[in-house]
């Protein structure tokens, strides 16, 4: 299992709040940044700013994804390495469950 993103990339994913049931993180990527191949848990994720982005997963598919700003969704638990497609900053929260 993949690290948690805070540990193995914490210069794009910041903890802003964590308390025993749910942990809030800040995840930002500049243009064309990438991260290392790590482990989200189910979240909520509210998107800041609009983005496109290239997930990589362990078995080597890979597929890109769009949001715009102020989307809001759920997303499963998930293991991947993403990267910032766009020319533009990608940020967004990222509410997890600890349930």
């Amino acid at each position: 299992m993949a690290a948690d993103p805070v540990e193995v990339d914490p210069k794009h994913h910041k903890v802003e709040f964590d308390k025993d049931r749910v942990r809030v993180l800040r995840i930002s990527y500049g243009p064309g940044e990438k991260s290392v191949m790590h482990r989200h848990r189910a979240a909520v994720a509210v998107f800041l700013t609009e983005s496109r982005a290239k997930f990589t997963f362990p078995d080597g598919k890979s597929e890109e994804r769009s949001w715009k700003a102020s989307e809001t969704m759920l997303t499963p638990a998930e293991q991947h390495l993403a990267e910032n497609l766009s020319d533009k900053p990608l940020e967004l929260a990222f509410v997890e469950s600890k349930a």
